[in-house]
């Protein structure tokens, strides 16, 4: 499958979707995958709502895994930074609660595998690394995350501009600003600090 117009997400609620809500090309699919149903998203409103459930589940997760890279991290200033940017996840979450509500939508999370595989990385790099090598790898984990976080919030944003969004447009590049400025941040602190033979 390519092309927005095929993108598809599972849902498994208990029930099964009646077939005559969903197209026959991709019921196999479904069957094989053993989903319980699904429904394909064919229009950018759709992909526009998918992505920011996705995102909003992100951030909360992110409020979660932040405190324990701030306590595992040796740096003094990778534990500020990551302190600072629980305050700034916790504000973008209240940020993305106001563009759920101009678009009319409650606000929920869609499970994002993406970042729940970044935070598992994270994890491991505290399991298996110390000295150095954990706070470089620590800070690099960090960038990975807002790189993610800067390409999702760059795509809604011109979603929100072309749907006729206009407040969820400007309160989503206030958080792409924010994550820009976060990921700066941490590419200094690694020159200047943290990367260390």
């Amino acid at each position: 499958m390519s092309g927005v117009s095929e993108a598809c997400v599972e849902r498994t609620l208990g029930q099964t979707l009646p077939h005559f809500l969903v197209e026959p090309s991709y019921l196999r699919k479904v069957k094989e995958r053993g989903a319980i149903w699904r429904f394909t998203m064919k229009s950018l409103n759709e992909l526009f709502e998918h992505t920011l459930q996705d995102v909003y589940y992100a951030e909360n997760a992110i409020t979660k895994a932040l405190p324990k890279v701030a306590k595992a991290a040796k740096s003094s200033e990778l534990k500020k930074v990551a302190e600072e940017h629980l305050g700034e996840t916790k504000d973008q979450i209240k940020k993305l609660e106001a563009v759920f509500k101009s678009i009319g939508k409650k606000p929920e999370g869609e499970k994002c595998d993406a970042i729940e595989g970044l935070i598992k990385e994270a994890d491991g790099l505290m399991d298996e690394a110390s000295g150095t090598a954990l706070d470089a790898g620590l800070l690099a984990a960090c960038q990975a995350v807002e790189h993610y976080e800067i390409a999702r919030y760059g795509s809604l944003r011109e979603w929100a501009k072309l749907l006729g969004h206009e407040e969820a447009h400007n309160l989503l590049g206030e958080i792409l600003d924010q994550e820009k400025a976060a990921n700066s941040k941490l590419t200094n602190l690694a020159v200047s600090k943290v990367n260390k033979k």
